[in-house]
């Protein structure tokens, strides 16, 4: 259910790794939380951002959510075909719906993520509460 080359925060961000870049997107836990995406606020391309910080939110019919950057560095590239069909991200968040690509800052602190594994018991542990 979730791709095992991502790793995961605890608020179902994910990034996905390729060399000194990150990916962002939700997870499709996240997404399956969320239901119908309406609007996807993201940074710039130049924007820093801190691992554990918001770097946009995304809106449903329902609530406002953050998005919280999973690691730090800077945003290299933004998923623009999001803010016009915000549905991609509810179809496919691993392929079409990544949000933004960062320059990152700090690789290392991937180490702090979780992998799929764990993410799969995080999310079984909050779906019970």
């Amino acid at each position: 259910m979730f791709p095992a080359e991502l790793k995961y925060t605890k608020s179902h961000e994910y990034v996905k790794i390729e060399g000194n870049t990150g990916v962002f997107g939700i997870s499709q836990y996240a997404v399956d939380q969320v239901k119908d995406i309406v609007y996807i606020e993201l940074p710039k391309a130049g924007t820093e951002l801190r691992a554990g910080s918001p770097f946009g939110s995304l809106e449903s019919v329902k609530a406002v959510f953050e998005l919280m950057a999973p690691l730090s560095g800077k945003v290299t590239a933004v998923n623009e075909a999001i803010n016009a069909s915000p549905e991609a991200v509810t179809k496919n968040p691993y392929v079409d719906g990544w949000m933004v690509k960062v320059e990152l800052s700090n690789p290392a602190e991937a180490d702090k993520l979780m992998n799929s594994a764990d993410y799969q018991k995080h999310v079984e542990t909050e779906g019970h509460h």
